[in-house]
């Protein structure tokens, strides 16, 4: 599949990734690391990336190598949700501006 990852954010419990080829981006992948030793992970299919169900198994393999090796599928200790979407731009909190306003 010949990708690359890019780590985005990364805290004490989670971490979020990127999936790239030739530059554009396929795919964004959430993953949460639980007390109980499981990881469950949110990948987002982008729309328009040339990925569909027949890449997803090999997407999640290529993201569990790379950097699950204490869990897999097969353990029952890694669970994914994957998501077909789009982009549809960034929001953020401007500095001076109340809470809750956007």
């Amino acid at each position: 599949m010949n990708l690359t990852w890019k780590r985005t954010l990364r805290t004490a419990s989670s971490e979020r990734f990127l999936a790239l080829r030739d530059g554009k981006d396929l795919a964004a992948v959430d993953l949460h690391y639980l007390a109980n030793g499981t990881v469950a992970g949110t990948v987002i299919i982008l729309k328009g990336a040339g990925l569909d169900e027949s890449n997803i198994e090999q997407l999640l393999s290529a993201l569990d190598d790379e950097f699950l090796p204490d869990v897999d599928l097969e353990r029952g200790n890694l669970t994914y949700t994957v998501v077909l979407g789009e982009v549809l731009g960034n929001w953020e909190a401007e500095k001076n501006q109340p809470a809750g306003s956007y």
